[in-house]
């Protein structure tokens, strides 16, 4: 399944920081002193599979191209940002065919998925000419500026507010301009360790 992993900040090896001479100290650099840098990164594989742990919500991001066709792709590496202004960031592999498309979009829509959205989700990382074929759309006031997935649980309709680079990855800010709730609680379909988990609100007794 094509779903992209969030980017994460390199973790600081200690709280502490030591002065040149303490116990434990390498010296001038030595860990926690300011100026000590990390030699090398972990393989890819190492950093996939640190990601497996993290779960992530699935979602659906949709946009039309140039030429008014809707278009969309599956995504796990889904954030909010900032509360004033709403901003969410989403993002997407460089080598995903409906990149470009997206981050040249004016507006998109980001859809959270429910746990019965599982097949919605793999239609969306497959053949991009097939992800459209057979899924009803909304005509709610927001599905002119975006494409709006009848079935899920929440549409976010966003401006493109920035698009930064980011590795091998592009990072799309959006601008939350509409909110639709389809009735049901959001999200609860996400991305754990490879496969699809459901997560479910924990009872409080």
């Amino acid at each position: 399944m094509s779903v992209t992993d969030l980017p994460t900040e390199p973790a600081t090896t200690s709280s502490t920081r030591l002065e040149p001479g303490t116990p434990n100290s390498t010296g001038p650099e030595g860990p926690g002193m300011p100026g000590s840098v990390m030699s090398r990164d972990i393989s890819a594989d190492q950093f996939r599979a640190a990601m497996a742990s993290l779960a992530a919500p699935v979602t659906v991001v949709t946009c039309y191209d140039s030429a008014g066709t809707p278009r969309g792709l599956t995504a796990s590496a889904v954030s909010s940002l900032s509360l004033d202004p709403p901003l969410l960031l989403v993002c997407l592999d460089r080598g995903s065919r409906t990149h470009d498309v997206l981050t040249s979009a004016e507006t998109f829509t980001l859809h959270l998925l429910s746990p019965e959205n599982e097949e919605l989700a793999k239609k969306f990382a497959g053949p991009t000419d097939q992800r459209f074929g057979n899924v009803p759309l909304a005509s709610g006031p927001s599905s002119r500026h975006a494409p709006q997935l009848a079935d899920c649980a929440l549409r976010l309709t966003c401006a493109r507010h920035d698009v930064i680079e980011a590795g091998d990855h592009t990072i799309l800010v959006g601008r939350v301009a509409a909110s639709d709730c389809l009735g049901r609680p959001a999200g609860g379909l996400v991305w754990h360790h490879r496969g699809f988990a459901h997560a479910r609100p924990v009872e409080v007794r």
